[in-house]
């Protein structure tokens, strides 16, 4: 009852080292939605898909909830509404608790132990909320919740290019800082080998994105789109090794540059794959309606390789958030996380103690922003949800799931943000010189 109904102490075994009671508390909840994410892949895979009929009231006339009749049509397309239900579910529950976290400042606040404990209950919440999406009517709501999943999704992508150009930053400084102090060559070589490394994939997929994309005398968007960010990328990376950029910021270099022209250049792959015409997207998915559920048509896998990647991309994020701090300043206040001076002794004390546990490290003042890290979580669980399901929806018959052109701009445009924000951490200091951006 105690693990149940206590704080985050409680969830560490005696073999695991102590830890700070916000770190687990964040890894405790990005467990949760790593779970709803697992289970909406579960729900999506075909053979699975073939039997969401049988669920207590997802389908028309399957069943009804305090004699309120459902309404979600069995005839096609089951794993893709299950995936926006699932989606829907983790996003209430983070916002529910978003709003209940507002202004918390310290761990004295009552609602901090909320956020720190009660995990059985908050599992039986999730639990239940995912339960009641699996009785919402369809009517309008895959074709409304798709445009809040495209808005998260953009929202999360972004968050995604902050954390890549700060771990860019701190990946070269970091390298630099150990190439100076113990006078080795060889973290020169690590950082020029890593970089040609970079760059080499990226004129690779540029290549291959040229090649199985566009057509010689046809797909115009694509070999425009191609060529913007080519340019670009271009363009930082001289950018990143002008005297003046080197002189106002001695750290920065071509490595950076080079993660995200490699990123850029899957976003711009991301984008394409959704193009919506099958002779400039030999990857696109065609998924017609299958009748009835319990038809033995095959369907379409839904596992396409940028899909994957993002996948990965969105679990290493999230990985990111629960448990880092950065070592920029302007990246913490950004991202509302600070290391909390309160505590200080707390990890001494576990470990004088001989007991290996969570300690509270945020009696003077939280380290991180209860309701940011909730609205974080939010917006990452509309961006899986949208990536598990190609950012597909079916079209105005119901008929077809299609591949609208939103999605390629949502993606496209989040690649110029994301230039556009490496760039301004490369000329700020020169546009601010009173600034301090050390």
């Amino acid at each position: 009852v105690s693990c149940l109904c206590g704080s985050a102490p409680c969830l560490l075994c005696g073999c695991c080292p102590s830890a700070k009671n916000s770190t687990v508390s964040r890894l405790v909840f990005t467990f949760f939605l790593f779970l709803g994410t697992l289970v909406s892949i579960i729900m999506i895979i075909p053979g699975v898909e073939k039997e969401l009929h049988k669920l207590p009231g997802f389908c028309e006339g399957s069943g009804s909830v305090l004699g309120v009749q459902t309404h979600v049509n069995c005839n096609s397309f089951l794993g893709h509404k299950a995936v926006y239900r699932m989606g829907f579910a983790m996003a209430t529950f983070f916002c529910l608790f978003a709003v209940i976290m507002v202004c918390v400042r310290s761990s004295k606040d009552p609602r901090a132990a909320v956020q720190n404990g009660f995990w059985f209950f908050k599992f039986l919440v999730l639990v239940g909320i995912t339960v009641g999406a699996f009785y919402i009517p369809d009517g309008a709501f895959t074709s409304v919740w798709f445009y809040f999943g495209v808005v998260g999704s953009f929202l999360f992508i972004l968050i995604q290019l902050i954390l890549l150009i700060d771990f860019a930053h701190s990946w070269s400084q970091l390298w630099l800082r150990n190439a100076s102090e113990s006078d080795a060559k060889g973290w020169y070589a690590a950082l020029c080998i890593i970089t040609f490394i970079f760059y080499a994939i990226s004129i690779a997929a540029i290549v291959l994105l040229y090649v199985y994309y566009t057509k010689p005398e046809d797909c115009t968007e694509g070999k425009v789109l191609i060529s913007i960010n080519l340019i670009l990328c271009l363009i930082i990376s001289a950018v990143s090794i002008l005297p003046k950029i080197q002189e106002a910021q001695p750290h920065s270099g071509l490595l950076q540059a080079s993660l995200i022209t490699l990123y850029t250049v899957y976003v711009t792959w991301s984008a394409l794959a959704n193009v919506p015409t099958q002779t400039c997207n030999p990857t696109l998915l065609v998924r017609n309606s299958t009748g009835p559920a319990m038809a033995t048509q095959p369907l379409t896998t839904w596992w396409d390789a940028p899909s994957i990647v993002g996948l990965i991309i969105f679990i290493l994020c999230t990985l990111f958030i629960s448990i880092r701090s950065s070592d920029h300043p302007q990246v913490n206040k950004l991202m509302q996380t600070e290391e909390s001076r309160a505590g200080v002794g707390g990890e001494e004390a576990a470990v004088e103690s001989g007991v290996y546990r969570a300690y509270d490290n945020e009696q003077e003042g939280v380290s991180y922003n209860y309701t940011f890290f909730h609205l974080c979580l939010l917006l990452a669980a509309l961006y899986i949800m949208m990536t598990l399901t190609n950012w597909y929806r079916p079209d105005e018959s119901l008929q077809a799931l299609t591949s609208p052109w939103t999605a390629v701009w949502v993606k496209i445009c989040s690649s110029w943000v994301g230039l556009l924000l490496y760039f301004w951490t490369l000329v700020a200091p020169l546009v601010l010189p009173n600034r301090d951006f050390s």
